[in-house]
């Protein structure tokens, strides 16, 4: 008895090393999101500055002024929109920074999302440790694995303890429940990065901020309880 109750803590202690590792990396993700909403506001104001219309020469308030400051440093500034001659480069400027930005942090997701995924691998390892089974197929979807696992080992678990601690299902269980909103939020970034150009409607990349910002895909609550069962 004393044999399964060291192997089962060994087996739990190799879980909190993973959760620590997994929602070390799920940090990371949150910050290069949170930078990826940011260079994407950068991007909307500066692609909205480019399209401005050229201010209405017809206007009596803008003639007024004409008149009463007639310098010709004015009238050339009128006679270019009210736009200074650098003034199109350096946001045409901004704007390729933020895709570049943009580019980089769709990357440096993607690498965290494989590292989740290996971290998955490790955990389904874990699981099948502790409660000695193997899925006959390896095909699946890392997430489908991994509930797999934790569904079997939960059965293990419900049989052999009456313990109200947090047990390794729930850690595993956590795990995948974040993976997948990570993965869904990753598919969108790509796509809403893949899809800018010069040519979006202002309704267009306002929604694109607004998905950014809201991270429909991500559950606050489940995240507030992930964070909860740190050790």
């Amino acid at each position: 008895m004393g044999t399964d109750n060291e192997r089962s803590g060994s087996e739990m202690e190799k879980m909190l090393l993973l959760y620590k590792s997994f929602m070390a990396r799920v940090t990371k993700f949150d910050e290069a999101a949170s930078a990826g909403s940011r260079f994407l506001v950068s991007f909307q104001q500066g692609l909205e500055f480019v399209r401005r219309p050229a201010l209405d020469r017809s206007s009596n308030l803008l003639k007024n002024i004409s008149k009463a400051n007639e310098t010709e440093r004015l009238t050339s500034y009128f006679n270019a929109g009210c736009i200074h001659a650098n003034d199109g480069s350096q946001s045409l400027t901004k704007l390729h920074t933020c895709a570049l930005g943009l580019h980089s942090l769709v990357n440096t997701a993607k690498t965290i999302l494989i590292e989740l995924e290996g971290l998955l691998e490790d955990v389904i390892k874990v699981l099948e440790a502790a409660n000695e089974y193997l899925l006959p197929s390896q095909d699946e979807d890392i997430d489908a694995r991994l509930m797999g696992e934790a569904t079997n080992a939960d059965e293990e678990e419900t049989a052999s303890s009456d313990s109200g601690r947090p047990e390794l299902t729930e850690y595993a269980t956590m795990m995948g429940v974040i993976y997948s909103m990570i993965k869904q939020d990753f598919v969108m970034q790509e796509k809403i990065v893949s899809a800018l150009n010069l040519k979006l409607s202002s309704g267009e990349l306002e929604t694109y901020c607004t998905m950014c910002s809201l991270r429909p895909f991500i559950d606050d609550e489940i995240m507030h309880q992930a964070w909860s069962f740190m050790p």
